[in-house]
Formats: structure tokens, sequence, C-alpha cells
């Protein structure tokens, strides 16, 4: 892809017992709990209020799952595929809980249920809902796609995306986590010691080299404009550095796109092959100075028996023959 909006029909996709075929007009979304006036809102109720439109990335959390068993899968679709980034239209969840009247003095979570299959339900802490959360129904100038939680889905800026819940039909304030199914046996990190780090959903500074890299061919010899995209679920990219040579020297790259918070940003930079082997690494840094870490610092906090928020980098092998092949240093 070129530049940071993914396209609607090319957006990745993680279902929880299928995506669901919703009539708008008999959808309803409830909100209730801690607060003042519950209310059931319609379609219309909800696109008759203020709306925001706003362009944020959705990451897996088990992106590059795979490169914690060091597994060397090809390509970046097979490493870095369940990311995509869109343009969001909807209704600010702060908008909605305030026309609920919610209880701020007790208040501390909401707990956010779709109409899947599962009955898909996330915690997400209230200062999180009362920041940037949005009620959306659409997604890069049209209505979101069945595949994509038509006809409403929360879009929780910059944490994992199973808590992007699909299909939304309620929301609850509540003053504790809930431990749901979803967020007490899956989603959670296993840590060396053995114990489970809960309610780790933030989507850490990470980049990754698109071109060139695994799969591809390096055809011949001069100059080529090595490109990729960087993302943090804390904020603005501030900065993205680049290794030809697995990390000894690194030199900094062009930000080409728009750069947003929580979106991605796009990267280039020039680089003259001499045909030679080459090892193609990217660190990004975001604007509140996390830096996206090595495989090894990362293994030596995290462990090896993780799924979940890999944000290492990745690198990518050019050989002579110009094959360019997945690698962990």
């Amino acid at each position: 892809m070129f530049g940071i909006i993914t396209p609607s029909g090319l957006h990745f996709e993680r279902h929880h017992q299928g995506w669901w075929d919703i009539d708008p007009s008999n959808h309803r979304l409830m909100i209730n709990g801690l607060v003042k006036a519950a209310k059931v809102y319609t379609m219309d109720d909800l696109m008759r209020l203020p709306q925001v439109s706003r362009i944020h990335f959705i990451e897996c959390g088990a992106n590059t799952g795979m490169e914690w068993a060091k597994v060397a899968v090809p390509t970046v679709q097979y490493t870095h595929g369940m990311l995509s980034c869109s343009e969001f239209t909807g209704v600010l969840l702060s908008t909605l809980l305030d026309d609920c009247g919610i209880d701020l003095k007790k208040a501390r979570v909401i707990l956010a249920e779709g109409a899947d299959g599962s009955s898909m339900t996330r915690t997400i802490s209230l200062d999180r809902a009362l920041d940037d959360v949005i009620v959306a129904w659409g997604q890069n100038g049209e209505m979101l796609r069945p595949e994509n939680g038509y006809p409403l889905r929360l879009v929780v800026p910059g944490v994992q995306g199973v808590s992007w819940v699909k299909y939304l039909r309620r929301i609850e304030v509540g003053d504790m986590p809930y431990a749901t199914k979803d967020e007490s046996v899956h989603y959670i990190d296993l840590m060396p010691d053995g114990q489970h780090r809960q309610y780790s959903s933030i989507q850490e500074v990470k980049s990754v080299i698109t071109s060139p890299s695994g799969g591809q061919v390096m055809l011949e010899n001069g100059f080529y404009n090595v490109s990729g995209l960087a993302w943090s679920g804390r904020g603005r990219i501030k900065r993205v550095d680049v290794s030809f040579d697995g990390g000894n020297n690194w030199r900094s790259a062009d930000l080409t796109s728009i750069v947003l918070p929580k979106a991605l940003t796009r990267f280039n930079i020039g680089w003259q092959w001499d045909g030679k082997p080459a090892m193609l690494q990217s660190r990004a840094i975001d604007e509140t100075g996390q830096i996206q870490p090595d495989s090894r610092a990362l293994r030596a906090v995290r462990g090896t028996k993780s799924i979940y928020h890999n944000n290492s980098i990745q690198t990518w092998q050019v050989r002579e023959s110009g094959e360019v092949f997945n690698v962990q240093l």
C-alpha cells in the first residue's frame, strides 16, 4: 500500500464467531450502569449528535506474535499484517456519557459489549473513555462494512484491536474492571515468572520497513527508496531511524506523511545498494520518549512465552542475489 490510509476493502479482519448482518433500523445502543439516566439510542439518534472524523491505526494485540517463538514467517504481511489505519466517523463516547449523566464520583471503567456470536466484552478505563474514544458508524467516507462492525463499532485509539468492539450494542459504566472471559483468559501476557500481565492494552511504539521486505527481490545494484510505517499507541511518532547493517549504525528517515497522534506515519530514506549483503532495520521513537526495543531487550523483560504485544525491531536480510528474507538478531 501507499501512504497511511488502508482502503476499507483491504482492512484486516479478526472475528469472534463470525461477522453479522445487522439491520441498522433495528439496532440499538444501550448505556447503563453508573449514570443518572440509562438510555437506548437508535442509529438516527446517534447520527443527529455532534460528530467527529479522525484518523487512527488499529492493530491486533497478537500482531507479530509468531516472532516471539522465533518463527521467521516470510513476508511483512505475515509479520505485521494485522494492522490498518482509517478515517473513522462517529460521536465521541464522552458526549454520550455526558448525555446520560455519568457518575464521576463512582465510575472508574466502562464495559463495551458487542452483538456478535461471542458477545465480545471489554473493560476500558474511564480516563480513556472520556478522552478520544469514538462510537463510530463511518470508515473512510462510507458506512462501516459488515466485516468491520456495521452498523456501530467502538474506536479506542492506541489500544489493541480486540477492545474496538464491533456490532456495539451496550456500554455499562462501572466502578471496577469486569474481568470478562476475553480479558481474564485471553489477551493477557504470560511473563517469565509465570504471572499474567492483564489489561496490557496499549500498542507500544513500533515500526517496520515494508519495501524492501521479506519475499521481495532487489533486481540490480543502485539507488532504492526504503519505505515503511511507524505508529504508537501513546501519541505521535517523533523520529524513525533506519540501519542497513543490523543496528550498528543508524540514519534518520524522513517522515513523509502527515504525523497524527495514534495513526500510521510513513517514513522514507534513500539507500545506495552496492550488491553486498545487508541487514535492514527501522527503530521508531514517539513523542513520549518511548523507543522501539530490539528483540533481545524485549525478551529480557517479557520472556519468550507470550503471544501479544511484540513491538520489537524487525530485521530483513538482503542477500547478494537481491532476495530479502526475515531474520532475527
